[in-house]
């Protein structure tokens, strides 16, 4: 069986120094190398997750048509460092959800080299699993009943919510209060923060089309803190893990999950089945592109409706 291989024990700035490359067999390995032989840094050698042979999936549409094609088609983002990132000058993919998004195709058979990654802005993920146009989507995509009136979802893999992302020596903050008077900075039109201008008048706002203008102006000093779901918020301090951090715990919550077509029970069912069964992966996964934050998340149990 092919095998992908990660470097053991050691923590790796998403998006700044997580490189995810090609192994001989196509497989990514963090880290670099080629992952079919020597050892890891400190002579230690793990298997992060496999390449499965000779998968079946009976009464999957989804899986049928990619086994006719020979290829699987994944919606991504790719503009959240940590989650769905896309280097255009390297070309590389990295990322929490990236690397969820290749395990997820190891196990139905499909190596690197047999992956096809297409950007889907938020608005049109509904639309293209409807469509056909992907197999599956996985990119901070948020559970509710409104979307699971046209699509069904895997998952949870992720639990988040609002959180805060403050300079590294800022004050520990337990509240959305705690910023009375301070300048939080989210991007325009995100529900967090209408949320604070809604109910928390004493804090003054400013945004901008990118999350990644606010974090500037958080390194720069001239805001006080950034907010949007905390999944994103952990990739930034995994970035920057000596000048940021994530305070305080979650505000809201959101639980991600994996959008593929309705009605697909078995390749929902087989998904679950991965995440419920392969939580020593899932956590490597999660070491590997967001453990520099210095949060600790649990994964979540899955929702097996």
């Amino acid at each position: 069986m092919r095998r992908t291989r990660t470097l053991a024990g050691i923590g790796i700035a998403a998006a700044a120094l997580l490189a995810l490359t090609a192994c001989n067999s196509g497989s990514p390995t963090p880290g670099g190398g080629t992952g079919t032989g020597g050892g890891d840094e400190g002579g230690e050698d793990s298997t992060w997750f496999e390449v499965a042979e000779d998968v079946t999936l009976e009464g999957s549409p989804t899986f049928d048509a990619i086994t006719e094609r020979d290829k699987v088609v994944v919606g991504v983002k790719e503009d959240q460092p940590g989650l769905g990132y896309l280097d255009v000058t390297s070309g590389e993919r990295t990322g929490f959800d990236i690397d969820i998004a290749r395990w997820i195709a190891a196990s139905l058979g499909y190596d690197e080299d047999k992956i096809e990654f297409k950007p889907i802005a938020s608005a049109n993920r509904e639309q293209a699993i409807v469509n056909g146009d992907i197999d599956y989507y996985v990119g901070t995509y948020s559970i509710n009943d409104k979307r699971k009136e046209q699509i069904d979802f895997a998952g949870p893999y992720f639990i988040t919510g609002q959180g805060l992302l403050v300079a590294a020596d800022a004050e520990e903050a337990e509240a959305l209060e705690d910023f009375n008077g301070k300048t939080v900075c989210s991007a325009t039109g995100s529900t967090p923060i209408q949320n604070i201008k809604a109910n928390f008048p004493e804090i003054t706002t400013k945004e901008y089309d990118l999350y990644s203008a606010c974090v500037e102006d958080l390194l720069n000093g001239t805001v006080d803190a950034v907010t949007t779901d905390q999944a994103i918020l952990i990739g930034y301090a995994a970035q920057y893990p000596d000048e940021l951090k994530v305070t305080g715990g979650l505000f809201t919550e959101e639980r991600y999950g994996v959008g593929l077509a309705k009605g697909d029970d078995a390749l929902r069912t087989h998904i679950n089945e991965l995440f419920t069964d392969g939580g020593d992966i899932w956590q490597a996964i999660f070491d590997a592109n967001l453990g520099e934050s210095g949060i600790e998340v649990e994964q979540p149990e899955v929702d097996a409706y």
